[in-house]
């Protein structure tokens, strides 16, 4: 396994991968696993408050994203998970585009193409087939292999361990190999497919899988945020010139529950997370930075300002939001008017205009029964 920095936070070296930053940059890493946990914190809390639907949780796994997501180049693609939220806190959406999503305002607010990072999807492994296809694009475009930093693009296709058993997984990876498409699959292997531990869903390593289909497989620890910057540049940077797809397992751990609809204590140990806590992600490099001398007092202090004013604008935010109009759902279903889709629509809003009107009566009413009940 890819490892640059142990559990303790000390560097180490390894033969195939390495990766020098200079102490901006580091201490810009530690600031990406702060807020995105902050994230995950203050949107689990809203949604035990009533103000979100639902929130799929990735603490414990902001390394992986966060290596990942800095990896990237801009023109590069993202075709995330539900809970990849750390590509677009790197990526600087609006995190309250995020939110809004799971409070069911819209089915996210930000702009695939001006970020780079594509809509969530909630079946599982849905995203990956997509992602493929979107990489055969590129290479079609021209934008592989020409030398171009500027230009050749590669595409990162986000999965957990629980997609791997999804036929999905199978096709894209063989798609992906047969055509040569330059795109990532990262598996961020949290060890639970909800309830399913992985050891019930393969025999073997999960990134020895793809090398049934002929793409090189790394297994890179996914709680350290350098190995996976270092691991995520080199596959991106091979996709880039035209080498093709990898199939990188960052080895993680949900430390929360799969969605705030689950109950993780029912099936696994509470020594097991407790082990993994040990493997904390953000107190791993925040140990190194010590060390090393790169982080300070004052840059902590700061940070956790900042972090609480993130914390205040999501809360204010959250719950600023305006519901949106009942027809707005037929408004983003084709990119031009649809008959059908218009016959439909106004078929609803004239429904929804008899009920706006017979609602007045109808309480009028129930409130009259009520009273008569009373006496």
């Amino acid at each position: 396994m890819v490892q640059l920095l142990d559990a303790d936070g000390v560097r180490r070296e390894h033969p195939g991968y390495d990766v020098r930053l200079e102490p901006d940059e580091l201490l810009g890493l530690l600031r990406d696993l702060v807020l995105m946990r902050r994230l995950d914190t203050e949107a689990e809390a809203l949604q035990r408050q009533g103000q979100l639907g639902l929130w799929a949780g990735s603490r414990g796994q902001e390394a992986a994203q966060v290596g990942a997501a800095r990896a990237l180049r801009r023109q590069d693609h993202v075709f995330p998970t539900y809970r990849d939220h750390g590509f677009l806190l790197v990526r600087e959406a609006d995190p309250l585009h995020v939110l809004s999503l799971y409070r069911g305002v819209d089915h996210g607010g930000w702009d695939p193409v001006a970020l780079g990072v594509h809509p969530y999807t909630l079946v599982i492994a849905a995203q990956l087939l997509p992602a493929v296809g979107y990489a055969m694009g590129v290479q079609r475009d021209g934008a592989v292999g020409t030398g171009d930093p500027g230009r050749d693009t590669a595409v990162v296709a986000c999965l957990g361990d629980g997609a791997t058993s999804q036929g999905e997984t199978a096709e894209a990876l063989t798609w992906a190999a047969v055509y040569h498409a330059p795109v990532v699959f990262l598996c961020q292997n949290n060890q639970w497919a909800i309830s399913e531990p992985v050891r019930r869903q393969s025999t073997v390593p999960l990134h020895r899988r793809a090398e049934g289909v002929g793409v090189p497989g790394v297994l890179v620890d996914g709680n350290d945020v350098l190995a996976v910057l270092a691991v995520l540049r080199a596959a991106l940077e091979r996709a880039r010139g035209g080498g093709g797809p990898t199939f990188v397992e960052a080895y993680t751990y949900r430390m929360g529950a799969h969605t705030t609809a689950d109950d993780p204590g029912r099936y696994r140990d509470a020594a097991e997370v407790d082990a993994w806590r040990d493997r904390d992600p953000i107190d791993r490099l925040r140990t190194h930075l010590r060390a090393e001398g790169v982080l300070d007092d004052a840059f902590e202090e700061a940070l956790a300002v900042e972090a609480d004013e993130f914390a205040t604008r999501l809360r204010a935010g959250v719950r600023d939001m305006p519901d949106p109009s009942p027809a707005s759902m037929f408004e983003h279903a084709y990119a031009e008017p649809h008959p059908q889709v218009q016959a439909e629509r106004d078929e609803f809003l004239a429904a929804w205009a008899r009920h706006e009107q017979d609602a007045p009566q109808q309480e009028h009413q129930d409130q009259h029964a009520t009273a008569g009940r009373g006496r």
